[in-house]
């Protein structure tokens, strides 16, 4: 867990720092991370949804954050938690105690874990879907995995490969009836899988565009272009340094020379959320 306080955490400058050190910790690219928050809560640690349980930086429905807690809590203290949760006869996760379930669930509302949990969440998503279609997934794969669970978008993206343009709706009908404006145009026809994928890819890169200033969100690995036409992979490090630099002297951005093409991206980042 990180030293900040959780006061500090909710600050909404303070989450990059916070989501570079859960891509750091798990390997999960750090501009996913980033875009899902933004889309999922606005990058709001304290988001709760209106019309569903989901809650925190990553807006984990309750059943997913008890599966969660319950697979992954003692790797992150949370073994108390881990031994409250059990499933019952329908194979529903539960927590006996209802003080102990409150407890649990609002952990969710901590950043620090949520962007850990989600980062674990995304990386198992990857080995399941690669185990499943065959392929390593893209960004857009993880939130298609996100959004339908790891079953349901293994089962989307084999379809996607066998009829592209095949309406997906008849294959999800409860998603779709929860999500009509996702598989449904606004004339009401019904979207193709490739349709789906394609607005999904969109807002994950409208939403790195919306905290990063411009820095698109690459389909396989974090890579941005040096100056010399080579391609050089982003570590989180490169973020939490800039963030501890900016936290040692907020007027003044302690950075070695040069001043490196990923640097100055993650710079942007930071500098734009007010940090």
């Amino acid at each position: 867990m990180s030293n900040l306080s959780i006061t500090n955490l909710t600050e909404r400058r303070d989450l990059p720092s916070v989501i570079a050190q859960s891509a750091q910790r798990t390997g999960v690219d750090f501009q996913y991370l980033v875009a899902q928050a933004q889309l999922e809560s606005g990058m709001r640690a304290d988001a709760k949804a209106s019309t569903s349980s989901a809650t925190g930086l990553y807006q984990f429905i309750d059943q997913t954050w008890l599966g969660l807690v319950k697979e992954k809590g003692d790797q992150y203290g949370l073994g108390w938690a881990q031994n409250a949760i059990s499933r019952n006869s329908n194979g529903r996760l539960i927590v006996a105690d209802k003080y102990q379930k409150s407890s649990i669930l609002a952990l969710r509302n901590d950043p620090t874990l949520s962007a850990n949990l989600a980062g674990e969440f995304a990386r198992d998503n990857s080995q399941y879907l690669e185990q499943r279609t065959g392929r390593k997934p893209e960004s857009v794969d993880l939130y298609l995995a996100h959004f339908l669970g790891p079953v349901g978008a293994a089962k989307f993206l084999n379809k996607m490969e066998n009829s592209p343009a095949a309406s997906a709706a008849p294959a999800f009908p409860k998603a779709a009836r929860s999500n009509h404006n996702i598989f449904y145009n606004s004339a009401g026809n019904a979207r193709s899988f490739e349709d789906i994928r394609g607005r999904f890819e969109r807002k994950l890169a409208d939403a790195v565009d919306v905290v990063g200033r411009g820095n698109a969100l690459p389909t396989r690995g974090n890579i941005l272009p040096q100056s010399d036409g080579e391609a050089q992979t982003v570590q989180p490090e490169d973020y939490l340094r800039i963030a501890r630099a900016h936290v040692d002297d907020k007027n003044h951005l302690n950075l070695p020379k040069p001043f490196s093409e990923p640097a100055r991206a993650a710079y942007l980042m930071l500098a734009t959320l007010g940090i």
